[in-house]
């Protein structure tokens, strides 16, 4: 019975997560799909596999892996010794995707100062345009020591727990 109720709390979380992802802007069943496989052991899962726990079509979840795969949130494996596809959550996800963000903060950020230029500097719309520009560029400085900080911490847990090389 407590399998049960652990299946039961794991898909409540699923639903949860995946309802916050959708708040967010994220295409309801890629969230579904992706919360699926986070909260996966293995961090992957097949096609049945995903379609028995989120009681969804393999038609939906097509369309859900393909907008991940593009967004680069996970990708598709053959099982070795089958043809069966598994899908995997990328390592290092998280990381990536703010990394690719920051990427977007610099083109938003140069379009906005010509913006800035093309409006005039000494507009309302300008200075706005040169404000917003001024505030992407100290959100990318931030996101850059963000993940600078971030590796740190983790090579520091690592080591910590023993999983990583100590000398």
């Amino acid at each position: 019975m407590s399998d049960m109720a652990d299946e039961e709390a794991v898909s409540r979380f699923v639903e949860r997560f995946a309802s916050e992802l959708t708040e967010a802007g994220m295409q309801r069943m890629a969230a579904r799909v992706f919360a699926a496989l986070l909260a996966s052991e293995t961090g992957s899962l097949t096609s049945a596999e995903l379609a028995e726990r989120l009681q969804i079509s393999p038609a939906a979840i097509s369309g859900a892996v393909r907008y991940l795969a593009q967004v680069n949130m996970v990708s598709r494996e053959r099982d070795p010794g089958s043809r069966r596809d598994r899908y995997v959550l990328h390592n290092e996800l998280w990381y990536e995707t703010f990394t690719r963000r920051d990427q977007v903060l610099t083109r938003w950020e140069k379009v906005l100062r010509d913006g800035a230029q093309t409006l005039g500097p000494d507009t309302a719309a300008g200075a706005r345009a040169a404000e917003t520009a001024e505030f992407f560029e100290f959100l990318q400085q931030e996101l850059l020591g963000m993940m600078d900080r971030w590796r740190e911490h983790r090579a520091r847990g690592r080591t910590r727990d023993g999983t990583a090389d100590e000398g």
